[in-house]
């Protein structure tokens, strides 16, 4: 049997896509972030929560195109939820516990997720 938690979190940023033609628009995104989480050993659900939020607080209110992950790589939905897998992931395996699956989603009918 097969056991996770889940969390939710929301991040507000902005962005503009980048298309062949040039840049769109900038506009603001409330992102809602589902993780899945296993936990290896018992933990306080904060230590988890505080893990995440060292990846989520330094991006708050930022225009994510400034971002040096993003100057090179378009912000898109997929591309974000990449990142955000990755950054998540390491802050939870120091603590013993890993992301098994993340869905981000930037509107209330659009989602991406990934899985281990």
């Amino acid at each position: 049997m097969k056991s996770s938690y889940k969390f939710k979190f929301f991040l507000n940023a902005s962005h503009a896509i980048r298309w062949q033609d040039g840049i769109g628009e900038a506009h603001p995104h409330t992102y809602e972030l589902i993780c899945e989480v296993e936990l290896k050993k018992f933990m306080k659900f904060n230590d988890v929560e505080d893990k995440v939020h060292e990846v989520l607080d330094p991006l708050e209110g930022q225009f994510l195109n400034d971002l040096d992950f993003f100057k090179e790589t378009n912000p898109t939905l997929e591309k974000l939820t990449y990142y955000l897998f990755e950054q998540i992931d390491k802050g939870l395996t120091d603590l013993g516990c890993q992301l098994i699956r993340l869905e981000v989603g930037e509107s209330p009918t659009r989602y991406f997720c990934l899985e281990k």
